[in-house]
C-alpha cells in the first residue's frame, strides 16, 4: 500500500531508520497542531526540557511561550540572566510570578517589568530594596494586583516614602498584598495609606501591622464614600474588641476576612472577648472568616472566649463557605458544632490548637457539611480516629490534615480509605503503625501529598506496604515526608525510590538511619516518564558522610533538583564543593539552615548556596 511504503525508511536513504532496519519515527514527522496540544498539557519545566527533543518541538514551545497570558516562576530558583531569558520569550504575559531568592539586585526585576503587566507577585525579595516599587509605580501604570515580600531590613521611613509615591500612581489596583519579614520593629505602618488610597482597591493584606495603629486609620478612612474593601487579611500584634468591631462596622461590604495575631506577651484587658466575636454577624456578605492566635512569640490563647461566643457568632453566619480558628482553649464541642450544622454550605473547616476540642464535635458528620472539600485538625490532642469515623460521607473531601492529634491511629486509615477523593493527607505525629499504611496502600486512593512526620511507629516494613499493595498511590504520589521517624532506614529509601513513580519531592528531616546508600539508590533511582526529583531535605541525616557530594558532583546525578537541605550534616562542612556544584546547576538552591522545602521560612537572613 501508499501509505506503508511511505512510512518505512531505512537508515541509508533517510536517518530515520536504525541499521537493523527496524523503524525508528522521527518526531520532526509529527505535525504541528499535535506537538503545540501535547505541549499545551505540560507546565513550565516540561515545555523547557520537550523544547530539547528536535527543531520542531522548540518552535512550538517558542510559540507556545510567547502566547501565555500568565507566567509562574515560583517553584524556580532563577538568576539574573536566566529569570531575564525566559521572560523574554513569554512577552505576552499580563501576570507574572516570581521567586527573587537568587536576584541580588533590582535590575534583575527593573528589565522584566512593563506597561502590560497586571498582576505582579514578588516572593523572597531577600535582597531587593524598597526602590523596586519605585520601578513598579514606573513601568507597570495598569497593575491591578501587587503581591511583595520584604526582608525588612532597610530604613522604614524610606518605605514608607517608596510606598506613597507608588501609590499615587497606581490608579487601577485592586490587590494589595505587603509581607514584610523580619523583626517586631519591621511592621507595616499603615499611614502611608491614608492620604493615596487607590479608589479601585478592594483586597488588601498585611503582615504585620499594629491593631491599634490599623484601628486609627480606619477610623479616619472609614467615611469616603468610594472606600469600599471587600477582603481584608492582617497579621497583627493582638486582636481586640474594638479592633473587631472597626473592621466589621466600617467594611459592611467584606467578603474575606482573615485576622492572625502573634502577642509578645498575655493579652488580659485588651484581647478578644464574646462581644467582639459576635460583631462579626453583622458581615451579612461574608463567606471565609479566619481569626487564630499564634503561639509564635507567647503561649498564649483567646482564653476570653468561650462556647457563648461560638453560639453568637453561628447564629448570623450560616453562609460561610470557609472557617479557620485557632487558639481558642475555652470553646468545647458545643462551640465548634455550633459552627458546622450552621453552615451548610462549609467547603473549608479548619481548627488550631483548640485543647478541648474532642470527637463530639464530628458526631453524626453525615447530618453536616456535606460540601467539606479541606478538612484541618491542627494540634488538638483530644481527637481520635473516631472523629473521621464518618469520612465517607464527605464525597468531595480533597484535603484532610489532622497534624499535631497525636491519638489518630490505625482505624483512621480505614476510615480514610474509603475517601476516594482525597489528593492531600497529613497524619504528621499520629500514632499509626506499619498495619495502617497497609490499608492506605490497598485504598484506591490518588494521593499526591502525604505527610507521616513524626509516626514513630512506622518502620520500613509500612513503606514497603504503603507502595506495593494494589492501591495506586505509587503512581500518583509526588510529595512525601517521612521526617522524624526513627523506624526509617535506607530499605524504607530503596522502596521509595523504586515504587513512587511521579515522586517530584522528599522529605528525610531528622532520619539519622539514612546513609550515603540511600542517596545512592536516589540517584539510581529509574526516570519515570519524567518525574525526576526537585527538592529533597536531608537536614540532621547525621549518617551521610562526604560520598555523598561525590554523588552529587556528578553532572548526570538529579538532573531536575531545584532545592537540596543539608543542613545539621557533615556535608555542612564542604560548602566549597557545594559551590562548585551550583555554578553548573544556577536553577539549584543548597541551604545549610533548618528551612521547609524552598526555604519557606527564614529565607531574608539564612545560609545558602547559589549560583552567582
Amino acid at each position: 500500500m501508499a501509505g506503508t511504503s511511505e512510512g518505512h525508511h531505512t537508515g541509508e536513504e533517510g536517518g530515520a531508520g536504525s541499521s537493523d532496519g527496524i523503524f525508528e519515527p522521527s518526531m520532526d514527522k509529527c505535525p504541528v497542531h499535535i506537538i503545540s496540544h501535547i505541549l499545551e498539557k505540560l507546565d513550565l519545566g516540561s515545555v523547557c526540557t520537550a523544547a530539547c527533543v528536535s527543531p520542531i518541538f522548540s518552535s512550538a514551545a517558542a510559540q507556545l511561550l510567547n502566547s501565555l497570558s500568565s507566567l509562574d516562576l515560583s517553584g524556580y530558583y532563577l538568576d539574573e540572566e536566566t529569570l531575564k531569558q525566559v521572560v523574554r520569550r513569554v512577552q505576552g504575559a499580563k501576570s507574572l510570578t516570581i521567586d527573587c531568592l537568587q536576584l541580588k539586585n533590582d535590575t534583575s526585576i527593573f528589565n522584566i517589568l512593563g506597561e502590560r503587566i497586571e498582576d505582579l507577585s514578588l516572593l523572597k525579595c531577600s535582597s531587593l530594596s524598597y526602590h523596586i516599587l519605585s520601578a513598579i509605580r514606573e513601568r507597570c501604570p495598569n497593575l491591578r494586583s501587587l503581591l511583595i515580600e520584604f526582608a525588612g531590613c532597610e530604613d522604614p521611613q524610606l518605605f514608607k516614602n517608596k510606598l506613597t509615591e507608588m501609590l499615587q500612581k497606581l490608579t487601577l489596583l485592586e490587590v494589595l498584598s505587603i509581607k514584610i519579614r523580619g523583626t517586631y520593629f519591621d511592621v507595616f505602618d499603615i499611614r502611608p495609606l491614608e492620604l493615596f488610597l487607590p479608589k479601585s482597591l478592594k483586597k488588601l493584606k498585611l503582615q504585620q501591622t499594629e491593631g491599634r495603629k490599623f484601628v486609627h486609620w480606619l477610623e479616619k478612612i472609614r467615611d469616603i464614600r468610594w472606600f469600599n474593601l471587600q477582603s481584608l487579611s492582617l497579621v497583627l500584634d493582638v486582636i481586640s474588641d474594638d479592633l473587631l468591631m472597626t473592621v466589621v462596622y466600617s467594611l459592611p461590604l467584606l467578603v474575606e476576612l482573615d485576622l492572625e495575631d502573634r502577642p509578645f506577651m498575655d493579652p488580659t484587658i485588651l484581647d478578644l472577648t464574646n462581644i467582639g466575636l459576635q460583631c462579626v454577624q453583622s458581615c451579612k456578605h461574608l463567606i471565609t472568616l479566619t481569626i487564630v492566635r499564634s503561639s509564635m512569640n507567647c503561649p498564649t490563647a483567646f482564653t476570653r472566649v468561650d462556647n457563648m461566643g461560638m453560639f453568637l457568632l453561628s447564629e448570623g453566619c450560616g453562609r460561610l463557605e470557609s472557617v479557620k480558628l485557632g487558639g481558642f482553649a475555652n470553646v468545647t464541642d458545643a462551640g465548634f458544632s455550633s459552627i458546622l450544622y450552621s453552615c451548610r454550605k462549609l467547603k473549608k473547616f479548619e481548627v488550631l490548637t483548640s485543647p478541648l476540642l474532642s470527637d463530639l464535635t464530628f458526631h453524626n458528620m453525615r447530618g453536616v457539611a456535606r460540601s467539606l472539600i479541606e478538612f484541618r485538625l491542627i494540634s488538638c490532642r483530644l481527637v481520635t480516629s473516631e472523629a473521621l469515623e464518618d469520612l465517607s460521607s464527605l464525597s468531595k473531601l480533597e484535603v484532610l490534615d489532622t497534624s499535631g492529634c497525636r491519638s489518630i491511629a490505625d482505624p483512621c486509615l480505614f476510615f480514610i480509605s474509603s475517601v476516594t477523593t482525597l489528593t492531600k493527607l497529613n497524619l504528621a505525629e499520629a500514632d499509626i503503625t506499619d498495619k495502617g499504611l497497609a490499608l492506605l496502600g490497598m485504598g484506591n486512593l490518588g494521593i499526591t501529598q502525604l505527610c507521616i512526620r513524626g509516626c514513630k511507629r512506622v518502620t520500613d516494613k509500612g513503606i514497603e506496604f504503603l507502595f506495593c499493595a494494589e492501591g495506586k498511590i505509587g503512581k500518583t504520589l509526588s510529595l512525601l515526608d517521612v521526617s522524624h521517624m526513627p523506624g526509617i532506614t535506607d530499605a524504607a529509601i530503596f522502596t521509595i525510590a523504586s515504587a513512587a513513580k511521579a515522586l517530584t519531592d522528599l522529605c528525610l528531616r531528622f532520619c539519622y538511619h539514612v546513609t550515603d546508600a540511600a542517596v545512592k539508590m536516589l540517584v539510581d533511582r529509574p526516570n519515570h516518564k519524567g518525574s525526576l526529583l526537585q527538592k529533597l531535605d536531608l537536614f540532621k541525616c547525621r549518617s551521610l558522610s562526604g560520598y555523598s557530594i561525590m554523588l552529587l558532583m556528578h553532572k548526570s546525578s538529579f538532573r531536575g533538583l531545584r532545592w537540596l537541605g543539608v543542613g545539621g550534616t557533615l556535608l555542612v562542612n564542604k560548602r566549597n564543593n557545594f559551590s562548585t556544584i551550583c555554578n553548573v546547576r544556577p536553577w539549584l538552591v543548597v541551604c545549610f539552615d533548618g528551612c521547609l522545602f524552598g526555604c519557606h521560612d527564614g529565607w531574608e537572613f539564612h545560609r545558602t548556596i547559589m549560583h552567582h
